[in-house]
């Protein structure tokens, strides 16, 4: 299995390996005390927009040293759950172990899960969280999904058998689901579209979620993984979650009349 190269550093984060450590860095909290969690959420646009969002929820968690990251595809490749098949991901901080074992368990746990390295090559959702843990969790390993389609019948069988999965661990692994929230409307819009979703987030409903953002036509990219996570959630006893921060991108580019939102919750 080959690795996996770094697609987007120099654009969504630095390319120079002590720029992006002391960027990564300066993201970060030093809470008092950690959530213990199960799953959270975090955004995955460039650091400059969302970057203290993703920052805030690791460095408000209890981090294990292994996870699973899901996130949605925006290239249209590969298949409809794809996980990643490589050895490692490189970041300019060096490479971030595959769980190949994890992997080989989610492929028996699911059979709509297909290894498939064609999805992830060039999307962003995933690589840009991988810094943040290499940061936090430096003996991490993890499992990267890429989910492509909206159908509730494969996002419901997925996060079944995340659950089923996550029983058999003797360590803990956290559930990561990468989405930013509404795309390309006012503040005003944004934030009354995505409190709509982030309501069912919190309440750890996934038919709820699914639901809203299809009826309402809420832009939120990533929401078909994020049901999959709840789905696991909620089977593995999560009853709430925690808004740890809300915010856009008008705060950052000055327009607050074409903003893409990003929100950060933990599962616990």
């Amino acid at each position: 299995m080959s690795t996996r190269g770094a697609a987007y550093a120099g654009q969504f984060y630095p390319g120079i390996p002590d720029r992006l450590r002391k960027e990564v860095e300066s993201l970060v909290n030093k809470p008092e005390s950690l959530l213990d969690a199960k799953a959270v959420l975090v955004p995955h646009a460039g650091y400059i927009y969302s970057g203290m969002v993703a920052g805030k929820v690791f460095s408000s968690v209890m981090l294990p040293k292994r996870f699973i990251i899901l996130g949605p595809n925006h290239t249209g490749r590969g298949a409809a759950l794809s996980l990643s098949p490589a050895s490692g991901w490189e970041t300019p901080l060096g490479v971030a172990p595959v769980d190949t074992q994890l992997n080989q368990k989610l492929l028996k746990a699911c059979l709509k899960l297909q290894e498939d390295a064609s999805a992830h090559r060039d999307e962003h959702c995933l690589e840009v969280q991988i810094p943040f843990l290499q940061v936090l969790q430096p003996d991490l390993t993890f499992s990267a999904i890429c989910v492509r389609t909206a159908d509730f019948s494969a996002i419901e069988a997925l996060g079944h058998a995340l659950a089923r999965v996550l029983r058999t661990e003797k360590e803990p692994v956290l559930l990561v689901a990468s989405s930013d929230m509404t795309h390309y409307e006012s503040v005003d819009v944004a934030a009354g579209q995505d409190k709509l979703a982030m309501d069912r987030i919190l309440a750890v409903d996934p038919a709820g979620l699914y639901r809203i953002v299809l009826e309402k036509d809420i832009t939120m990219c990533g929401f078909a993984p994020t049901v999959a996570v709840l789905i696991a959630c909620a089977d593995l006893g999560a009853t709430y979650g925690t808004l740890i921060q809300y915010t856009n991108s008008g705060e950052v580019t000055g327009d607050r009349n074409q903003v893409v939102a990003y929100a950060g919750i933990a599962i616990n």
